[in-house]
């Protein structure tokens, strides 16, 4: 029962994340804003996120982290529901940043909560289970929101959102077990000094910037390819572009197989591979086909959560002392990258449209394998 109350958490998180991004053209739409305007709903989340992440791991060192995952996942219904309601953009903006600030509790602490309630022997397996739930709420955020959004409207789709999150608050609240391996006590000077020593690191360092670069890749790729879907010669509609995100749930079949993959190829070489591969679907996006950039998601999407789940095992069982704050960093360095991810392409969207995006995500892409060489040389 705690993988179903982990996963759960997972699930929601993902689920409140990307809600809005496959009806943003409807947004822009009604706000009578452009792709880079309404964009800023993705980016003001992952803002919030990263600004509270390293606090969070700081907070669950000390206060405990199933008090926390369940205080959070509680109070994620109500930014949902006051996002439903929301009459102009800016008040949208405004309860989208509060929603932000809620998820690192939930995701970040989860992480940690794996990393130190599993053996590391099993802990990369638990995250492939954790990140595959992830991978299922982010589709699932996606789709019911658009599927609802075309009958009943937007706004109601997102109530449809808080009420699915009330349930999930529930089913976490009641399975997910107390810390056994948890040391209370801990000062929150101390949390802070782990915090700093984490951040000395240059493994831990390196892949905090290997996350980063996960983040801004994936919200660029999926925040403006929608657009490019929207638009002509595709034309497709808000449940159709949401309908293409069934390519997130590939990470349920791949990213359970992690561990193993690690074990066998060494996580240096494994993340190398997985890369290439993710390279290489990027540039497959290029294709005026629509089953040729299906496919390219697929991959993306496949190996992108493959290194992931190797950052994020690698974190949580190599950072020593003060888990859930070196958990934190990461995810802080994960959500700054989705922040930029949302921001940088729609300076270039203008002039370069969905080419100048794809050939950014490369350069990022060449960015990450250089860190994942130094930083997993003996993982």
């Amino acid at each position: 029962m705690p993988r179903v109350a982990i996963a759960t958490a997972g699930f929601t998180a993902m689920l409140n994340m990307y809600a809005p991004q496959a009806v943003l053209p409807l947004m822009s739409e009604e706000f009578g804003v452009g792709p880079a305007v309404i964009s800023q709903i993705m980016t003001v989340s992952a803002l919030a996120v990263a600004l509270t992440a390293p606090f969070t791991g700081v907070i669950a060192d000390v206060l405990g982290r199933r008090f926390i995952i369940a205080i959070a996942i509680a109070l994620l219904v109500v930014p949902g529901v006051m996002m439903g309601f929301s009459q102009n953009l800016e008040a949208l903006l405004f309860w989208r940043f509060v929603q932000g600030l809620l998820l690192p509790p939930i995701f970040a602490v989860s992480v940690a909560y794996i990393g130190a309630e599993w053996p590391a022997s099993e802990a990369t397996a638990v995250t492939g289970t954790f990140i595959a739930a992830t991978a299922v709420g982010g589709f699932g955020g996606r789709m019911i929101t658009a599927a609802l959004a075309e009958p009943i409207g937007w706004r109601h789709a997102l109530l449809a959102d808080a009420a699915i999150t009330a349930l999930c608050a529930v089913i976490v609240i009641a399975l997910l077990p107390r810390e056994r391996s948890f040391v209370h006590g801990t000062t929150l000077a101390t949390s802070l000094r782990q915090m700093m020593a984490h951040v000395r690191n240059p493994r831990l360092l390196a892949t905090f910037g290997v996350g980063f670069g996960i983040m801004f890749n994936f919200l660029a790729a999926f925040t403006y390819l929608g657009f490019r879907l929207a638009a002509p010669p595709f034309n497709l509609s808000t449940v159709a572009i949401g309908a293409v995100f069934v390519t997130y749930l590939i990470s349920i079949v791949t990213a359970p197989f992690t561990g193993r993959l690690v074990s066998l190829l060494g996580r240096r070489k494994f993340g190398m591979i997985a890369l290439s591969v993710w390279m290489c679907g990027i540039l497959l996006t290029l294709a005026p086909s629509l089953p040729v950039i299906v496919l390219g998601l697929f991959m993306i999407t496949g190996s992108g959560f493959y290194v992931q789940v190797c950052c994020q095992s690698f974190v949580a069982t190599n950072a020593g002392g003060g888990n859930s704050s070196a958990v934190g960093l990461y995810v802080t360095s994960f959500y700054i990258g989705g922040s930029f991810g949302g921001l940088i392409p729609g300076l270039l969207w203008n002039s370069t449209g969905w080419p100048g995006v794809v050939w950014l995500i490369v350069a990022m892409l060449l960015i990450m394998a250089g860190l994942v060489r130094f930083a997993w040389r003996d993982a």
